[in-house]
């Protein structure tokens, strides 16, 4: 049997157009689009009709950078697939990426099995995976060549952590030489790991222990001289390199000029970022905290930068990297030494409400929200136009969005499975009504109507957001 849905007079918005019009859904998919009123759009039937009237009508959030149930610092991501996916439909997103992780001494494979059976039969919403690389030898070389031409076409190298996911720059340009050739993309978390860990152990022999110094010791310099040398190891390679979760401004000049250069480097940054700032790091009686991530959160000054790339195209994508850790019991571990803090915020529910913000702030416009949320993570991790925009054969991932409800964030009315909101008190403008995954309601009309095991595994082709 057939299930038809319309939605109907509402403001559809996509990264290139906005349009009063009626969509049309068959099966999971759009079939259609038709200015509202018009003959065609008031021919349609369905067993089911969503009034968006004085609503957004927007494509389903794409999340590229989540880390659910991810082992930490000696305990585990808050939120399971099941809790994380639910939260990241109430906030509007509709497909999530995240990161499997190979350990070191283990092949990607065993490292990508282990992620498929927690996510499996699990999620409220459609989910795929980048491969985190810690051991790049002979053997796992040649299993990148496999796993892109099975859909996991990303694979992302640390930087920093040493002694955990750390690469070696040998160990970077060998990967970046194979993605070179079989279409794989390189994500880099670009911080230089070793230098950090020296400021680290000077700061603890100090007594300086507090949250607050998790971010001193995490230059910005340090953020921007590893972005240039994964830049020009990319460019030795002759590979594309995504740069994830950017917070200074020297590392988004450093990404602008490989980008004026004509390089495919790319720029990601997250809401954490663009809306919080070391004064967090810096709250008192440890509630700093909750705030420590890495990269870390920077002096205010820094966001102005952050917005300019967004605007510019130097940054093009905003995700979340959600992962979240309870206050209690987990935060805590790193009482009286900040290095032991696990790292990481909850965040997926909250991505597409705060850019709205700065839709209504003025920093981006109503297509460009929708451009770096939805329809870039989209193509940059090869899931367009299946996902990412609303357009006759992509997947009914459809948003109906009110721009005038206000709402306060609050760990009191979030569905993260954390103990604590990052935004907490924070007046935004805008939210999510109604979700539609794949045409199945998920939310409606701020209810949860979807279902564990409702999102289903989603392979990727390669990155279409090459130059």
């Amino acid at each position: 049997m057939s299930s038809r849905t319309v939605i109907r007079n509402g403001l559809v918005i996509t990264a290139s157009d906005e349009i009063h019009a009626d969509v049309l859904i068959e099966d999971g998919r759009v079939v259609a689009l038709a200015a509202t009123g018009t003959p065609a759009a008031e021919s349609w039937t369905a067993e089911r009709t969503i009034d968006a009237t004085g609503k957004y009508v927007i494509p389903g959030g794409v999340d590229a950078h989540t880390h659910m149930e991810l082992p930490f610092g000696g305990t585990f991501a808050s939120d399971t697939f099941e809790t994380g996916t639910r939260a990241a439909a109430w906030g509007g997103t509709t497909t999530i990426v995240d990161f499997a992780v190979q350990s070191v001494g283990r092949s990607l494979r065993e490292g990508l099995d282990a992620w498929n059976a927690k996510a499996d039969g699990n999620c409220a919403i459609d989910y795929a995976f980048h491969m985190i690389v810690s051991d790049v030898n002979q053997e796992t070389l040649k299993e990148m060549d496999l796993l892109v031409q099975e859909g996991v076409t990303s694979f992302k190298q640390f930087m920093a952590y040493p002694g955990v996911f750390y690469s070696d720059d040998g160990q970077i340009l060998r990967a970046m030489q194979r993605s070179a050739e079989n279409g794989g993309l390189i994500m880099m978390h670009a911080e230089n790991g070793i230098a950090i860990d020296v400021l680290v152990e000077q700061a603890l022999a100090r007594g300086e222990t507090d949250p607050r110094f998790h971010g001193e010791v995490r230059k910005a310099l340090l953020e921007a001289e590893a972005t240039h040398r994964a830049i020009k190891l990319a460019q030795v390679a002759g590979a594309p390199l995504y740069v994830v979760h950017v917070s200074a401004q020297e590392a988004v000049a450093e990404i602008a000029r490989a980008r004026d250069e004509g390089l495919n480097v790319f720029g990601e940054t997250c809401p954490q970022y663009l809306f919080l700032s070391t004064d967090n790091l810096a709250e008192p009686d440890f509630e700093g905290s909750k705030y420590v991530c890495s990269t870390p959160l920077r002096p205010k000054e820094h966001q102005a930068a952050l917005w300019r790339g967004l605007r510019t195209n130097d940054l093009q994508v905003v995700s979340t990297d959600h992962c979240p850790f309870c206050f209690v019991g987990q935060k805590e571990l790193g009482r009286g030494d900040f290095s032991k803090i696990p790292n990481g915020l909850p965040g997926v529910e909250n991505r597409m409400d705060l850019l709205h913000q700065a839709v209504v702030d003025g920093h981006i416009s109503r297509r460009r929200w929708i451009e770096i949320a939805c329809a870039t993570p989209a193509r940059m991790f090869g899931l367009y136009p299946k996902k990412g925009t609303i357009a006759p054969g992509a997947d009914a991932d459809i948003v109906i969005y009110d721009p005038h409800a206000e709402q306060v964030m609050s760990v009191e009315t979030h569905h993260m499975n954390v103990d604590y909101s990052a935004y907490e008190g924070k007046r935004v403008t805008g939210q999510v009504e109604t979700v539609l995954s794949r045409g199945e309601p998920v939310i409606t009309e701020r209810e949860f109507t979807g279902r564990a095991g409702h999102g289903v595994y989603t392979p990727r082709s390669t990155c279409q957001y090459l130059l």
